[in-house]
């Protein structure tokens, strides 16, 4: 488990605000304090088929996010200003709860801000019965130092790599260490989980699959991701390229995000897939960038 006393002064995520989170102090999340709080915990199926499976992935949603995207799809909780308080000790109930329910696997998304809290209440609740596999699902801004305290508590990395360009993730994340980061939290993630394994039902126990997310107007950054990753990786992770970005307002200062990607956008980065041969990989048929793939977020 991880010290708490790591929120005293905060670098759990690249943004190393420094913050002493237990004194009170918001940090570059927005979030506060020993409690955790999260938006939504239920049954989900919005993810790729060996995450969601027949039963749904049984999500956590956490509230507060240190990347803050200008585009968010999760804005209402990504600020940190929605969600209710649990302690460690009810998060590990919540955990239960979900696999009392059926769920697939326990899925934690946006997670790296309460890395600390979640490391206490997954070894309380592997100690009281927690057996389906654990995901962290990311943003994949991480530090790679405290994905290696995480290590034996993840089954399966589900992350993105969203962008390759530091001028972009500067522009849209606030982040231009983002590409180099982000991947050095990769190899670490493909260190701990080196393979994709699945059961007798196709559902992914361990391993890592990373997301694209692919941007109106950037389809180059899409197919250098997806080449990097392969070239780095080969087959031992999975690619899941998405077409579901969804404008959420206006952006008169960048009209490319204040529209969808387009269906010749989307082919031409399913093409880099094909074109590099590259086997493991999800792609999304038809229109997905609907506003019901983002959940209501209330527990």
């Amino acid at each position: 488990m991880m010290d708490m006393d790591l929120l005293r002064s905060c670098r759990i995520c690249p943004r190393t605000c420094g913050a002493d989170r237990l004194g009170g102090k918001a940090g570059a999340c927005n979030v506060t304090g020993p409690d955790v709080y999260i938006a939504r915990a239920a049954l989900h199926f919005w993810e790729e088929p060996c995450i969601s499976g027949e039963k749904g992935s049984g999500t956590v949603f956490f509230s507060g996010c240190s990347l803050h995207c200008v585009y968010c799809q999760n804005a209402a909780i990504s600020h940190g200003n929605a969600g209710k308080a649990v302690t460690v000790s009810e998060l590990a109930d919540t955990f239960l709860r979900l696999q009392e329910d059926r769920a697939e696997n326990i899925n934690l998304v946006t997670p790296t801000h309460y890395a600390v809290q979640i490391s206490h209440a997954l070894t309380e609740a592997k100690t009281r019965g927690l057996h389906v596999p654990v995901v962290w699902n990311t943003g994949g801004y991480e530090r790679a130092e405290t994905l290696l305290e995480l290590q034996g508590l993840v089954d399966v990395w589900l992350t993105d790599y969203k962008y390759t360009d530091p001028e972009t993730s500067a522009r849209y994340s606030g982040a231009p260490d983002y590409p180099e980061t982000a991947f050095s939290a990769i190899r670490e993630m493909v260190r701990q989980q080196p393979e994709c394994v699945f059961d007798e039902r196709g559902m992914l126990v361990r391993g890592v699959i990373v997301r694209h997310l692919v941007l109106p107007g950037h389809v180059r950054e899409a197919k250098a991701a997806v080449t990097r990753l392969y070239e780095a990786f080969g087959e031992k992770i999975f690619i899941s390229l998405m077409n579901q970005y969804t404008p959420m307002r206006e952006f008169p200062g960048d009209p490319l995000l204040s529209r969808k990607v387009t269906k010749r956008e989307y082919e031409r980065a399913v093409a880099t897939l094909l074109d590099l041969g590259i086997r493991n990989a999800f792609i999304q048929e038809g229109g997905t960038a609907e506003e019901s793939f983002i959940p209501p977020f209330e527990i």
